[in-house]
């Protein structure tokens, strides 16, 4: 049997002989779950379809059309985007992209991805959209949609664009098409002393002077005559968003919950008198304001544009840090998200944090990122977050991925979850860096040189990020611990987390990582729960929905040893959801996790005709223990007791 860190599924290119039958059967299950066959239809619960895909903005949180509170959580798809030996797409073709999503669905559970678009592709000489890439483009997206993961996909770029960068450079880019570097004019791009790919943003001057006109919208005289580079950027924007949105279906368009304008935007030079402060009130949030009018225009009204504020607001290492967050923007409304990245730069340094993370490590930064939204009055997502796979501070890995995932649950640390579960916080949405079938496999000309031909890792700029590759089988197999990225979480919670936390139990080698340890005032609960995984969940009802709240069952939680302890009941091994009308017969149930394979979900269903403000709370324990009902109905008296003096 594979272990947790292999575990895997065939996807991608085939051994010789499996092609065809591979890409039917794959097609063929895509088909039927996007059609909805009678016997689909016929099992799947009355609140699944459209109602609960599409995503809006209601203050600070994700609601689905039930009304539910909603959690996104995925990876980026994907740094291949990066490179050209796919055309600047994710995948080489239809069948490697729906395989990877079935793959993304089955071994993690995944419900969103952050799909990267390349501005070169798209539009490769001044004016003219490539409509082929598109349609290409569209395709592979679609494959997503239809394995039921959700969508905002997002114009990348790192260091402007490939087209800076000569032959024999230590460096590459992505972002910015050829004909926009030519008719620029930009110096010979050097960094300097430079060990990590990074400081070209803020060293290289041929980098630096691009994006100064980027923002600056500069005129540039190129074939097709006078251009500005923003407004042709804006204008390709459109197009692809109204491409997208007139060749997916309206259950399709449902899935996509947004649009990322830029990623990681940097000013490049400050003009004078400007600071990353007023550089984001004057510049940037302008544009983002073009961008959202251009969505409009493009069908896109009613989905937010996930904007990043200046890469440095939040970096923690103090001397790159830099003020912003969208400090002047006051309450943008229903319109945007906010969105950031957070890489631990003091881990990836190796010099700043000699050891590894422990319990709690990202608390204050991620709070940071809560506290700004809070003040905004926008959902969060953190759209990149990881570490690396390998090099000299690979083994960090382990704990700092953790340590990301656990301050996305919850701003406390483990050992103050219990005492203090009501300064938990949000459950904040993530989609990590990043998810690249071909990780270790790449064939990529190093900015052109075909003498220089890049197949370790990411294969762009010495990056091994991926979660997942191919293993000499044809199967995709995690390269992290599984029981780290098979995560249980609240996908949908009909009303409002209160507080959640999710001790994984993830290992570093051998040793098993348990930060979060149920204290001895609570001694039932402690011995229910055991050594195994387990999660908890605290929600505050909100009236108006019959849908109930569901979470996320990692594959590896039996449904039949699963035990639930809740104010709604306590059972080892739910049973299947069943309902009469919209009353679900059973409480505490599970079902099928749409679009995955043997994956579960468990759903939680609040007495009918119940109003707001009802106070609820669920242990979910992954049954390594069998515990009687004896010890069931003491854990429930225990947590009755908890919750009911933690200052809910």
């Amino acid at each position: 049997m594979p272990t947790h860190e292999t575990r895997g599924i065939r996807i991608g290119r085939p051994r010789p002989g499996r092609t065809r039958l591979l890409g039917a059967a794959v097609l063929l299950l895509a088909a039927v779950w996007a059609t909805g066959t009678p016997a689909a239809a016929a099992e799947a619960p009355w609140f699944d379809g459209r109602a609960a895909d599409q995503v809006t903005v209601e203050g600070t949180r994700f609601a689905d059309g039930h009304g539910r509170e909603v959690v996104l959580r995925g990876f980026n798809v994907s740094g291949e985007t990066k490179l050209e030996e796919n055309g600047g797409l994710p995948f080489a073709g239809t069948a490697d992209a729906r395989a990877s999503a079935a793959a993304m669905r089955n071994l993690t559970g995944a419900d969103a991805v952050r799909f990267l678009l390349s501005w070169a592709h798209a539009e490769p000489r001044p004016g003219q959209v490539d409509t082929a890439y598109l349609e290409r483009a569209t395709a592979q997206l679609k494959a997503f949609l239809d394995a039921g993961i959700r969508v905002f996909p997002d114009f990348h770029q790192d260091l402007y664009s490939r087209h800076l960068f000569d032959e024999d450079s230590w460096y590459s880019g992505d972002g910015a098409p050829e004909w926009v570097v030519d008719a620029g004019g930009y110096p010979k791009e050097s960094c300097g002393i430079c060990f990590h790919w990074g400081q070209n943003i803020t060293q290289n001057q041929a980098v630096r002077s691009a994006t100064r006109d980027f923002w600056s919208n500069r005129a540039l005289t190129t074939e097709a005559g006078t251009v500005r580079v923003q407004d042709a950027f804006l204008a390709t924007a459109e197009k692809t968003m109204s491409y997208l949105a007139q060749h997916l279906t309206e259950d399709e368009f449902a899935r996509v919950v947004g649009f990322d304008p830029l990623n990681e935007p940097y000013a490049g030079v400050y003009d004078d008198g400007h600071n990353s402060r007023t550089w984001e009130k004057s510049v940037l949030w302008p544009f983002y304001e073009k961008f959202r009018a251009r969505m409009d225009a493009a069908g896109w009204q009613d989905k937010p544009a996930f904007v990043e504020p200046n890469m440095f607001w939040n970096s923690n290492l103090g001397f790159q840090r830099q003020e912003g967050g969208f400090l002047d923007a006051g309450q943008p409304g229903p319109d945007y998200v906010f969105n950031t990245h957070y890489y631990d730069q003091k881990a990836i340094s190796g010099i700043f944090m000699p050891g590894k993370a422990a319990d709690g490590q990202y608390a204050a930064d991620f709070g940071a990122l809560r506290d700004r939204a809070t003040a905004l009055n926008l959902p969060a997502v953190l759209s990149e977050f990881g570490h690396p796979l390998s090099g000299f501070t690979s083994d960090k890995a382990p704990t700092v991925v953790k340590g990301m995932y656990q301050a996305l649950d919850s701003r406390l640390s483990g050992a103050t979850w219990w005492t203090r579960p009501a300064a938990s916080g949000a459950v904040l949405s993530s989609t990590q860096w990043q998810w690249d079938l071909y990780s270790g496999r790449h064939h990529e000309a190093m900015n052109g040189d075909t003498g220089n031909i890049l197949t370790e890792g990411d294969a762009w700029n010495g990056e091994d990020l991926s979660a997942v590759r191919l293993d000499d089988s044809g199967d995709a197999a995690l390269r992290q611990d599984a029981r780290l990225l098979d995560r249980l979480y609240p996908r949908a919670v009909a009303g409002r987390t209160l507080a959640f936390t999710f001790e994984d139990r993830s290992r570093d080698g051998s040793t098993t990582l348990s930060w979060n340890r149920v204290p001895g005032s609570l001694p039932n609960v402690a011995e229910l729960t055991g050594s195994g995984r387990y999660g908890m969940l605290v929600w505050r009802s909100g009236g108006g929905t019959d849908a109930p709240t569901e979470l996320r069952l990692p594959r590896d939680f039996d449904p039949a040893r699963t035990t639930v302890v809740s104010d709604l009941g306590a059972v080892t091994g739910p049973p299947a959801y069943t309902a009469h009308g919209h009353t679900a017969d059973h409480p505490i149930a599970t079902a099928a996790d749409p679009g995955a394979t043997g994956a579960r979900r468990l759903l939680l269903s609040a007495p009918a005709g119940e109003g707001a403000g009802t106070l609820h709370y669920a242990l979910i324990a992954d049954g390594t223990t069998a515990p009687s009902a004896e010890l069931r109905a003491a854990a429930r008296s225990e947590l009755a007791r908890w919750a009911a003096d933690a200052g809910f």
